[in-house]
């Protein structure tokens, strides 16, 4: 079940897609069943039609389609409906994605470099003046006391 954050998220990523599942006058088959589930194994978000020789309205579709795999349906807007269930091959390739982008950006190993190296200077020079300021009691010290 999905959350209305997360419907909404969905209905914003389906703008953009293409039209991949029609069902016919036939209404919902098990060839449309089949192409439905073929699709949710190569993506995560459907948009499908319903024709206009259909029986079904696009409500009656997407709940026949999403009782049938077990997806959550996420819109219905005149003759098109958008379907989604989540994919966890899908999931951890796009996990393994962002890992081995994230090792490789050398941008972000200049950054850590110049950060390091900031972090050094610093060091030194709180050091330095730590350093700087014992002489300098030292002497104020031998001065009182002369």
């Amino acid at each position: 079940m999905l959350t209305s954050k997360q419907r909404a998220e969905l209905r914003s990523q389906a703008n953009g897609l293409e039209t991949t599942l029609i069902v016919g006058k036939e209404g919902v088959t098990d060839m449309v069943i089949r192409e439905a589930e073929n699709l949710l194994s190569n993506r995560e978000l459907v948009k499908g039609k319903v024709l206009e020789t259909s029986l079904l309205s696009a409500r009656e579709a997407c709940d026949a389609i999403c009782k049938a795999i077990g997806a959550d349906g996420v819109q219905t807007l005149g003759s098109k409906f958008v379907f989604f269930r989540v994919n966890e091959k899908l999931r951890k390739q796009e996990a393994e994605k962002r890992k081995a982008a994230k090792k490789e950006n050398p941008v972000r190993r200049g950054a850590q470099a110049r950060r390091a190296q900031a972090k050094q200077t610093r060091e030194k020079k709180n050091e330095y003046f730590r350093q700087a300021a014992i002489q300098a009691a030292i002497d104020r010290r031998r001065q009182g006391d002369e």
